[in-house]
């Protein structure tokens, strides 16, 4: 009797997204080391907080590619590059890789409705929901960024900035905590 209960092209495009997860977690852990190196050290907390996140979504679709029967794929990752020159690009980075994970995750919600994989679409609706969650962030901390001067911001502007963004607020559970089929 077959046991697995996902589809091999809906298992592969769930591996894809893993592969993706790693590699934005990657993306968000390069960010924290230019901040640091660039001595902005609330934009470096919030990167470093950012890759967790990351890190927990890639673990939920592993969870959920074991509990449908599937087998997960892990695949190397390419190196995120360029490290950003100045805090605009850095946040521009940031938004441009939302929304490649959000375009992804869309794809992935289709091909679960297009086969009637229920279970599957219903799973997806928590990263949706994640996922635009993550570009208002990212847009708005996009905003803060152009406010405060964009590339040409001043000293005091680019401390009031990292302060604030170092404030954002950023909880993760662990991935089992977030689980909603267990």
């Amino acid at each position: 009797m077959n046991t697995v209960r996902i589809s091999p092209a809906l298992e592969k495009a769930l591996n894809d997204q893993v592969t993706l997860e790693a590699y934005s977690a990657q993306m968000y852990l390069m960010l924290a080391c230019w901040a640091d190196e660039n001595q902005l050290d609330g934009v470096k907390d919030f990167m470093m907080k950012h890759s967790q996140e990351e890190r927990i979504h890639m673990a939920k679709i592993i969870e959920y590619i074991q509990e449908r029967g599937g087998t997960v794929t892990i695949d190397a990752i390419a190196k995120p590059e360029p490290k950003p020159q100045n805090v605009l690009e850095c946040f521009e980075s940031v938004l441009k890789q939302e929304i490649e994970n959000t375009t992804a995750i869309y794809k992935l919600v289709k091909m679960s409705m297009d086969e009637e994989d229920w279970a599957s679409w219903n799973f997806m609706q928590w990263l949706v929901a994640e996922q635009r969650e993550e570009e208002k962030l990212a847009l708005d901390l996009l905003d803060k960024v152009k406010l405060a001067g964009g590339e040409n911001m001043s000293n005091t502007a680019k401390f009031e900035l990292n302060k604030a963004i170092g404030d954002t607020q950023q909880d993760f559970p662990i991935a089992d905590d977030v689980n909603p089929l267990q």
